[in-house]
């Protein structure tokens, strides 16, 4: 290895240059992590949505007009999306709703997940091919070399569906353990005589900082309330976009409080009730789990060192007093 060259570059030079790309990648992340402005952006989203529905009701051609517009802007991912994508309408729209619960709900975003799926597996391809041939790892290990291949292969086609399912499952957990809160707040606006649209923008207001998840699907769901001339369809869409089993029982009650006139404040405390008793009820099933996980770690770990501090010093013992007879 210490002769090695490739494109007239030593070792030394490759690992370097790799360093620096690393480097130069991990204070690019950091960077844009510090700078970026998550409440500005989740308002800029709320507004491009609001404009949305309301183009669609005053001026239907405007809006396709507008949505021509951001779908250039995409320009070289969108040409390379529509030449090589062979989806159906069924698995984008699949796509879609799931990129919906992520949070990713712009026009862009299904441009950006194909193009993610397409172009990933090939940059994987030619990072297998630099350290199988460029690198020579695993050298004389065929095999090896092949599996290792195949699995930078796969990572890079599977890459996109791991962190939209993170996002979801992170976005999923946070919206539950705020929504009690939310609902406890969205019982105080109707008691002050708050409509249901104006209760979930004050909620989502005041929730922001504790859940912005929470406070962007609330958020969006009062927007649609305001705009869509059928309100129970802004409340599917909320399910759509949270697949909760908490949240569907709150869209249920919500859609029965209007359909019958049923007083929202007592079916929204009684449900805010419902599950903080569930929240407890799961907190006290994994205690209860608690010993039976214990038990391994116990057995290993812990009761050998135990016995080696009750009984070590009595096999000592006994072993000097043997000993010292013969």
């Amino acid at each position: 290895m210490e002769n090695f060259s490739f494109i007239g570059l030593n070792m030394i030079d490759i690992i370097t240059i790799l360093v620096g790309i690393f480097a130069f990648l991990s204070v690019l992340v950091v960077w844009s992590t510090m700078t970026a402005n998550p409440i500005n952006k989740r308002l800029k989203l709320l507004a491009e949505r609001k404009d949305a529905l309301r183009s669609g009701i005053v001026a239907p051609k405007r809006r396709a007009t507008q949505i021509k517009k951001a779908d250039q802007g995409m320009g070289f991912m969108k040409d390379i999306v529509d030449k090589v994508t062979f989806f159906k309408t069924e698995q984008t729209e699949k796509i879609v709703i799931t990129l919906m619960q992520a949070g990713y709900r712009n026009n862009d975003a299904l441009i950006m997940f194909t193009f993610g799926k397409i172009t990933l597996p090939f940059f994987m391809m030619g990072f297998a091919l630099t350290l199988v041939y460029g690198l020579q790892v695993w050298e004389g290990n065929t095999i090896g070399q092949i599996g290792l291949g195949t699995g930078l292969v796969l990572l890079g086609y599977m890459m996109p569906n791991l962190i939209v399912s993170n996002t979801i499952t992170k976005r999923k957990s946070s919206i539950q353990k705020a929504l009690p809160d939310a609902l406890d707040l969205m019982v105080i606006c109707a008691e002050a005589g708050l409509t249901l649209d104006a209760s979930m923008t004050r909620v989502a207001s005041e929730m922001s900082r504790q859940s912005e998840e929470l406070s962007d699907e609330f958020g969006l769901a009062a927007i649609e309330l305001g705009f869509l001339s059928d309100r129970r369809e802004a409340l599917y869409n909320l399910t759509n976009r949270v697949p909760l089993k908490a949240v569907r029982s709150v869209v249920a009650t919500l859609i029965q409080t209007e359909k019958y006139g049923t007083p929202l404040a007592h079916s929204l405390r009684v449900l805010s009730q419902e599950m903080r008793n569930d929240r407890m009820m799961k907190a006290e099933e994994k205690a209860a789990r608690l010993p039976a996980i214990m038990t391994i770690p116990l057995i290993m770990f812990i009761l050998p060192m135990l016995f080696i501090i009750l009984l070590g010093p009595a096999a000592c013992s006994i072993a000097d007093n043997v000993i010292g007879r013969f």
